[in-house]
């Protein structure tokens, strides 16, 4: 699983011009789930996602947590995560989880940053979406399961 994890002062995703989900500070997470993904990477991403200290304390340092500032969460489910562009010009998709298999997981991790305590806005499964946002800093994270060592 990939997230990519934008702090943000706000943000918003709207389907068909309606906003479906809207967030003030926190973070907005792109999150694409990759072909045989399971429990354990899901379990990997909610941790890091719920315990990086990147929000700023009294002296300008990244040293608190989200759940630490209250952060708000506002989850985007984004295939094209997985896109190879290594060959061709065209990315190719065939890394990203069926979209069956991929829901579940998005869905369960929208679940678990609930279970946190997080309030949880999210995007609409495989929608086509417009996402604004006013990135914090800017500050920028690239979460990948698959890459922990």
């Amino acid at each position: 699983m990939r997230a990519v994890l934008q702090r943000v002062s706000r943000a918003r995703v709207k389907v068909r011009g309606k906003v479906i989900g809207e967030i003030g500070p926190g973070f907005l997470i792109l999150l694409g789930v990759e072909e045989g993904d399971t429990e354990e990477d899901l379990a990997y991403l909610l941790k890091k996602t719920s315990e990086v200290r990147i929000f700023p304390d009294d002296r300008g340092r990244f040293n608190l947590t989200p759940k630490e500032v209250g952060a708000e969460m506002l989850v985007v489910s984004q295939f094209t995560l997985l896109g190879d562009c290594r060959k061709g010009r065209r990315p190719n998709f065939s890394a990203a989880a069926h979209p069956d298999e991929a829901k579940a997981l998005y869905q369960e991790y929208v679940a678990g940053l609930r279970e946190l305590g997080f309030k949880v806005q999210e995007g609409e499964f495989a929608a086509y979406m417009q996402v604004e946002l006013v990135n914090d800093g800017p500050v920028t994270l690239l979460l990948d399961s698959r890459r922990r060592f």
